[in-house]
């Protein structure tokens, strides 16, 4: 499997990888790959979410020559292979976390851009009539045991309390009941606004918005140079150069090693896994108790996450292999499944019919960035959602956008610094290594 920490560039002839989205969802994408010299106002590298929003708000909105390039079609990488949960919030930090160190004002702001997020998401959906599956069965978080409870109640009361929010608390025998039958719940947030979606289907409408509002895609595509002087960009492909006036970086998790100076060493790429079982029985189905269109995830420090699908299969996921090489390797799709089968007992010996892994994008600090860059020549990226990232991206995109044409970016602390650089990241994977260890620990002792 491609691994952005050990190949130096991506190569062209990028597809997308086989797993229930890949054969759930029909492309007629015929984009075609760079084959000559050009120059454009703004060049986009990447085509997932992050990059087809920039892309497709600087063409509609501000009417801006745009390009974008891509190794592969439209949402190949983490935007076509995610879960679909489209959540309020970004990242690991809690609101909370946000108050404590940069005051109620900025909370409220980030809270807002949140809920934005959630907004902007439906809004493209109505504006593309994206055929892309949502469901709307709210997303459940579930204490995995009491100190967590305690941990989540009052979270929770911060959040209703502070923001109004409309999330509540869902005690263990009503868990039980209406939303899952699982030993391992100590009571529950229920976040009724969140919802489910198709996450290809999605990337592939973005795409054809970005493509109706007038901007430029090429696929197979890579961008493996880059070099600036005379305040523009000149990008190398494997068929042409593009010569560009700003650069958007929006490869988050599949940035090779060394893009570019303002990302490098700036973010740590890590493997998620997810498995589909085959579809459930009736019998299976009342076992499990899974509401329909439920979104579930624990709070566990090595979480699952999971959902049941429109076709009755339920999609299951957690934390992959360490390095790209291994991520096929029987153990860590055996260990995901012992995950299921620990979860949802009922499902013990249910075929599975797809497992697959993708690359997510962790910041240092635990929470993503929407930054500019301004010197040779303009760079903007925005990346670091650290696996939560569906409806942020949405609304990264659109404000890379708004910085890309001068508008002024919301006070918010995500677009106020860069990423910040991560020390000694030539052995970020040994302590990988032994985070999953400690946290394995703290999971079953603590």
């Amino acid at each position: 499997m491609f691994d952005p920490v050990v190949e130096k560039q991506l190569a062209p002839q990028r597809h997308y990888q086989d797993n229930y989205w890949k054969l759930a969802a029909q492309s007629t994408d015929s984009v075609p790959q760079l084959t000559q010299d050009i120059e454009t106002d703004v060049l986009v590298v990447g085509a997932g979410y992050t990059g087809l929003t920039c892309a497709y708000y600087l063409a509609n909105e501000h009417h801006v020559e745009t390009t974008v390039i891509d190794a592969g079609p439209a949402g190949w990488g983490c935007s076509g292979r995610n879960a679909g949960f489209v959540l309020n919030g970004t990242g690991r930090l809690a609101l909370s976390q946000f108050q404590e160190s940069f005051g109620s004002e900025v909370a409220h702001a980030v809270y807002n851009e949140y809920r934005s997020g959630i907004q902007q998401v439906e809004s493209l959906i109505d504006i593309g009539n994206i055929q892309c599956e949502v469901s709307r069965g709210g997303y459940l978080k579930l204490a995995h045991n009491e100190a967590s409870s305690q941990k989540l109640k009052a979270q929770l009361s911060y959040i209703n309390s502070t923001f109004n929010d409309e999330s509540y608390w869902i005690d263990n025998e009503q868990v039980q009941t209406d939303f899952i039958k699982t030993d391992l719940v100590y009571g529950a947030q229920f976040v009724p606004y969140c919802f489910a979606l198709h996450p290809l289907k999605l990337a592939q409408g973005y795409a054809k918005l970005v493509a109706n509002a007038g901007a430029t895609r090429y696929q197979q595509t890579p961008m493996i140079d880059v070099k600036s002087e005379n305040g523009k960009h000149k990008v190398t492909t494997p068929s042409g150069t593009i010569t560009c006036n700003q650069l958007v970086l929006a490869t988050n998790g599949y940035s090779v090693n060394k893009l570019h100076p303002t990302i490098d060493k700036r973010h740590f790429p890590v493997l998620s896994s997810v498995l589909v079982t085959a579809p459930l029985s009736a019998q299976q189905l009342a076992q499990c108790g899974l509401m329909k269109g439920l979104m579930a995830m624990d709070t566990r420090e090595l979480k699952y996450y999971y959902r049941l699908l429109p076709d009755n299969r339920i999609l299951f996921g957690g934390r992959g292999a360490i390095k790209g090489k291994d991520a096929n390797h029987p153990f860590y799709k055996q260990r995901l499944i012992q995950g299921l089968y620990q979860t949802l007992p009922g499902l013990h010996g249910i075929n599975i019919d797809y497992f697959w892994s993708g690359w997510i994008s962790v910041a240092l600090d635990d929470y993503p960035r929407i930054y500019s860059h301004y010197d040779e020549a303009p760079v903007h990226y925005a990346m670091g959602y650290c696996g939560s990232g569906v409806s942020f991206t949405t609304q990264a995109g659109k404000r890379l956008a708004d910085a890309l044409v001068g508008k002024t970016v919301k006070d918010i602390p995500h677009v106020q610094t860069a990423l910040p650089t991560i020390p000694f990241s030539q052995f970020k994977r040994i302590g990988l290594w032994g985070f999953y260890h400690l946290a394995h620990w703290k999971d079953r002792w603590g």
